[in-house]
């Protein structure tokens, strides 16, 4: 018989603290019922990847959240990306792939690496510190250097967490708390966000900018340009500034992890993946089965909505040792916490030299970094995050 849990994995409990619900879920089966929502779950590593790189049977076009675009009407148009499937996801992710790709990447690193030393050393100026390293670093940096990229004035730039954060809580039940408490500041939110689409909103020379150059091209057609920059600012700063918000938790808490990574920086890139295989900014997304498909020696009926859990296939120990340890020596390749297949996160190397530039800046002038208060997490109904992390950084 197919596993059934009385689970929620919305409810705030679960939410502030997901691994033993992650546990449950691997332990019950490769395939699991979750009655309270007429859905299914996948929380294994081989099943997930497996369902991942099947856009064919589970596909994104239908949402990527519990409500179904076949059957409910979404809150705002339907990413480009995130939200379709070939042919349609083809033009707009290979246009955003060759924006974000090496060259870009080679371009902003040395403008970025300059950006972090100024933020560290603005924050070091007195000496050793404590801070809510949430504001302060892991949220300061991203809302500092992405937008810039992107193009953006520098006006306006705290919608963007709100309106992030609103967007990924929308894939839970749009009757959940946290959906209905972000509602009502939500057309301010993506009303500004709407404008910082357009060209005209936009600087000569940046993300934004190449991205209505491929539409004049005719790589893509003019209506999308604006909804793949939109897909820059919805998915391009919450899940870094999380991301960072790990690696740094990760490095505070593990013994000798700061002076490991201070002895050799050439582990940087490294450990923040293993910090994303760790912590899994992005917890879980939907896909909805286009026709039968069978998970272990079940059966997943066509228009089922599947709750792809990416946050518990990482810490799988059916595939890592050791799974709910932080290891700087590990190899955290093959995670799937940037997803995996042709909706794996397009910006993820743009998400790896934020975090590089910045990590880089702190290791060469902070001794030690150790948490000063327990930290408070963030609770969101798809992303794993801190609120407050409070650190002393010391010189």
């Amino acid at each position: 018989m197919l596993p059934s849990l009385d689970l929620d994995p919305f409810d705030p409990e679960v939410l502030r603290d997901p691994l033993a619900a992650h546990a449950e879920l691997r332990d019950a089966g490769p395939l699991v019922e979750l009655p309270r929502y007429d859905t299914y779950a996948i929380a294994r590593y081989a099943e997930v990847r497996a369902a991942l790189t099947n856009w064919q049977d589970f596909e994104s076009a239908a949402g990527v959240g519990l409500t179904n675009f076949r059957t409910e009407t979404p809150w705002r148009p339907p990413s480009l990306l995130l939200e379709a499937d070939p042919p349609g996801h083809d033009a707009p992710r290979t246009v955003l792939a060759k924006i974000l790709g090496p060259r870009a990447l080679r371009r902003l690193r040395a403008d970025w690496a300059a950006d972090a030393d100024r933020l560290v050393d603005d924050l070091l100026a007195g000496g050793s510190v404590e801070v809510d390293a949430v504001p302060a670093l892991a949220a300061a940096f991203p809302l500092r250097v992405f937008p810039d990229a992107v193009g953006m004035g520098p006006d306006g730039r705290e919608h963007l967490l709100p309106y992030g954060d609103h967007a990924f809580n929308a894939f839970g039940p749009t009757d959940n708390p946290l959906v209905l408490a972000g509602n009502a500041a939500m057309p301010e939110h993506a009303g500004w966000v709407g404008q910082q689409c357009l060209r005209e909103n936009l600087a000569p020379v940046g993300f934004g900018a190449d991205i209505w150059a491929a539409a004049d091209r005719g790589d893509l057609t003019h209506d999308q340009a604006p909804l793949v920059v939109r897909s820059l600012l919805t998915a391009g700063v919450d899940t870094t500034v999380h991301g960072i918000g790990a690696v740094l938790h990760a490095l505070a808490v593990t013994p000798g992890a700061w002076d490991r990574l201070r002895a050799d920086p050439s582990l940087v890139r490294s450990v923040f993946d293993e910090a994303v295989r760790w912590e899994s900014p992005v917890q879980a997304f939907f896909r909805t089965t286009v026709r039968d498909v069978a998970v272990g020696e079940a059966v997943v009926p066509a228009g089922a909505k599947v709750l792809v859990f990416f946050a518990a296939a990482n810490r799988d120990p059916r595939r890592w040792d050791e799974p709910d340890r932080f290891d700087l020596d590990r190899d955290p390749s093959g995670h799937v916490g940037f997803g995996m297949g042709i909706h794996q996160c397009v910006g993820q190397h743009v998400a790896r030299l934020e975090a590089e530039s910045l990590l880089t800046a702190l290791l060469a002038r902070v001794r030690s970094l150790e948490l000063t208060a327990p930290p408070v997490r963030h609770l969101n109904n798809t992303l794993r995050a801190w609120e407050a992390l409070p650190l002393r950084l010391t010189v």
